[in-house]
């Protein structure tokens, strides 16, 4: 069952914590990427960045259950 997380009296999805962690993370990995360079070798930049998301949010949300 996923965790719920009580903040100033409201219930919020545990997946709502785990979603802003991984967008943090995700700004961090774009950001480096960006500075090293690697998007040349990528054929679609906004496509890898939706699928690098998608992997980590899914990866973290099974640690959830």
């Amino acid at each position: 069952m996923p965790i719920e997380i009580a903040f100033a009296g409201t219930l919020f999805p545990g997946l709502l914590l785990l979603f802003l962690l991984v967008c943090v993370l995700v700004w961090a990995l774009d950001t480096l990427a960006g500075r090293r360079g690697w998007y040349r070798n990528v054929w679609h930049p906004a496509l890898f960045r939706t699928a690098i998301f998608i992997c980590l949010f899914g990866g973290f949300g099974l640690l959830l259950f």
